[in-house]
């Protein structure tokens, strides 16, 4: 699962990054507790690259609300092709998601003790997506693509978000034809890196770049 992003990366750098036309108006940065149903700027190609906000939080078509049902953070990899709500955007509408990291849960049984995920050699984390419009005023929504966690993230939690390498961008976007399938999995172990940080970041509310430093475990 992932259920709370950070993101520091400047929207004019993302856009030149992907090669992509950004949109008038992005979520701001830095933003180190970006949760469920906020913005976040994700690249989709319909056809040209986009850099465009989405709500987090992928919404059926047959809701009558964004509200209607369970809040759709996260699809899982080893169904979002029989889904009902996924399967059309899974072949049809995937997009990227750049983050600076994710944040996981540990769970004890005294406590959640908070994880800060990012990239081992600091570049930008590219997720997987899929996004869908919803309703009559085309409401953009998106989910993060999950998978059986890898061994260094089982650790702390058994699942983990898609990781998507800038040689399969085009891929995944749908620009290289089909065989998207086939980059849902793991990231290598040494693709990431988790240390622990403070349980503010529990809070929905708790804001600033303390947030993601390390503690003592």
């Amino acid at each position: 699962m992932c259920g709370r992003l950070a993101n520091t990366l400047p929207p004019d750098s993302v856009a030149k990054l992907f090669d992509a036309v950004p949109a008038n108006t992005l979520p701001p940065v830095p933003d180190y507790n970006i949760c469920p149903t906020q913005q976040v700027a994700v690249v989709t190609a319909d056809p040209g690259r986009r850099l465009r906000p989405m709500r987090w939080g992928f919404v059926p078509h047959w809701y009558k609300s964004p509200t209607d049902g369970p809040l759709l953070i996260n699809a899982r990899s080893e169904t979002i092709a029989e889904k009902p709500a996924f399967r059309a955007a899974c072949r049809e509408r995937r997009c990227l998601v750049p983050v600076t990291g994710f944040y996981e849960w540990h769970r004890t049984r005294e406590a959640r003790l908070p994880w800060f995920c990012q990239r081992a050699d600091r570049t930008p984390l590219v997720l997987a997506g899929i996004w869908q419009d919803w309703g009559e005023d085309h409401l953009p929504t998106f989910a993060i693509v999950t998978t059986e966690a890898n061994a260094a993230m089982a650790k702390i939690h058994n699942r983990i978000p898609v990781v998507i390498e800038q040689a399969d961008w085009g891929l995944w976007l749908g620009e290289k034809g089909k065989g998207a399938a086939r980059l849902m999995h793991a990231p290598a172990e040494d693709v990431l890196e988790f240390h622990r940080v403070s349980t503010e970041v529990n809070s929905n509310r708790a804001a600033g770049p303390h947030l993601i430093e390390a503690i003592d475990d």
